[in-house]
């Protein structure tokens, strides 16, 4: 099977080309903020982004006529339950209109249809566990307010992708495991999957779970209820200390945990206190989730860009191993995953899901 791999960024867009689940290549294009900010939307950019998308393909003397499935990346939709979508009208539409969110993923899915037809329809489109991926418990949507619900956003694809991995290493599939999935990149999500579901998950987005380099996580409520109404900040300077701003960047000015470890090895004990609390946050997180699953747990998993760091995976790992053995899956493989998405419907381990 060749599949072609679709995943924009805000600037830039990975491509690659798999034979089944072996990539064979694949290519970054960049490009200048100065050239995506002429573009009044997101979804203004499809056909500048197609374009240079074709510009590889001819580069690679590839045709689209040569794909059995194209996947695009998927976006901002509304929430849907985990799996491998088709992607239709309906699901572009909104992608395109940014319906519920505007970001570059979008883009994902309508790509993915045009290089469809423009292989002459004979390649399936697909998008794979986007991040609106909503599978939690009654309970877990409930907040200590009626006027606020909890949401689903998290690391959907990579989370699932690793759950699976882990899974199949034992010898079973994810409906015959419990694990707890720890996210650790820019964002840190921390999932309990409960056969298969993902009952409940920590939204980076909306300020809960762990801090990461970019964001606070939980912050206690009425301090920053004060800060918000202090008259110093305005609401789009908050909402960047909380997304963009926070955590590592908040406390040491980088989003780099490398170089924070540096300055620990160099004996900064600042730099030493916050790498704790970050270890401290996540297990923390990790032990929530333990009860959420009653304490039946197969696995821990730790995954994302953070979990190279083997210092930061040996402190959370001192402090959860009572709870289940851990495993480590360091990085956030998403062309693969988005693979390995397509692969299971078309060698018919899985039902494509219907978006409507």
């Amino acid at each position: 099977m060749k599949l072609f791999i679709i995943n924009p960024g805000s600037t830039s867009t990975k491509v690659a080309l798999y034979d089944d689940d072996k990539e064979i290549w694949s290519e970054t294009q960049r490009y200048d903020t100065d050239v995506i900010s002429k573009f009044k939307s997101i979804g203004s950019q499809e056909e500048f982004r197609f374009n240079e998308i074709n510009k590889i393909l001819k580069e690679k003397a590839v045709s689209p006529q040569e794909f059995d499935a194209i996947v695009g990346r998927g976006g901002l939709l509304r929430p849907i339950k985990g799996g491998t979508y088709e992607i239709n009208k309906k699901m572009i539409e909104e992608l395109l209109s940014s319906q519920y969110g505007s970001h570059a993923s979008n883009l994902g899915a309508p790509l993915a249809s045009r290089f469809a037809e423009a292989g002459g329809g004979s390649a399936r489109a697909f998008i794979v566990d986007p991040v609106v991926v909503d599978e939690l418990a009654d309970e877990a949507r409930i907040s200590g307010l009626p006027e606020i619900e909890r949401r689903s956003i998290f690391h959907a694809l990579n989370q699932k992708a690793v759950a699976r991995r882990a899974a199949a290493k034992m010898g079973k599939t994810v409906q015959d495991c419990n694990f707890i999935v720890a996210h650790m990149g820019g964002g840190v999500s921390v999932g309990a999957h409960e056969n298969g579901r993902v009952i409940d998950v920590s939204n980076g987005l909306d300020g809960e779970g762990p801090m990461s380099p970019e964001r606070s996580g939980a912050l206690p409520a009425g301090k920053l209820l004060s800060l918000c109404f202090s008259g110093k900040y305005t609401r789009q300077e908050i909402e960047s200390k909380l997304v963009g701003n926070g955590g590592l960047v908040a406390h040491l000015g980088t989003n780099d945990l490398r170089e924070v470890e540096t300055r620990i090895k160099n004996g900064d004990t600042n730099a030493e206190l916050i790498f704790n609390a970050l270890c401290f946050q996540v297990a923390k997180e990790i032990g929530s989730c333990a009860a959420v699953l009653k304490g039946k747990v197969d696995k821990i998993l730790l995954t994302g860009g953070l979990a190279y760091s083997v210092k930061l995976c040996g402190e959370i790992t001192n402090r959860v191993k009572f709870i289940a053995p851990i495993e480590v899956f360091p990085g956030e493989d998403e062309m693969q995953a988005l693979a390995e998405g397509a692969l299971r419907v078309l060698n018919d381990k899985e039902p494509a899901q219907i978006y409507n």
